[in-house]
């Protein structure tokens, strides 16, 4: 089944943190089965606090979202994600 990344930014707080995230995530990506769908798009709020950017990215499964989050590629780059920005983050499983 199907399973989502969802990233929300709601502000940031070091670009240069952000920047050297944005240059280490793609590399992250190598080996995973990954489907970006929205990447920091338009976005209107129509509920809750203002969101700065969003990201969502489509995983075959559950268990492969896991997979690339938990990598110690992407958990060194979370590093830089952490620093230079706040976020609610989370891995959902769709419907298919």
């Amino acid at each position: 089944m199907t399973a989502y990344f969802v990233a929300v930014r709601t502000a940031i707080k070091d670009a240069d943190a952000m920047q050297t995230y944005g240059e280490m995530v793609p590399p992250t990506m190598a080996g995973h089965a990954i489907t970006p769908l929205a990447v920091y798009g338009k976005v209107r709020a129509t509920d809750g606090p203002a969101t700065d950017g969003a990201v969502i990215i489509a995983f075959p499964s559950f268990a492969e979202a896991e997979a690339w989050y938990d990598s110690p590629a992407y958990q060194e780059a979370l590093a830089y994600r952490l620093k230079g920005a706040d976020y609610q983050t989370f891995i959902i499983e769709g419907v298919d």
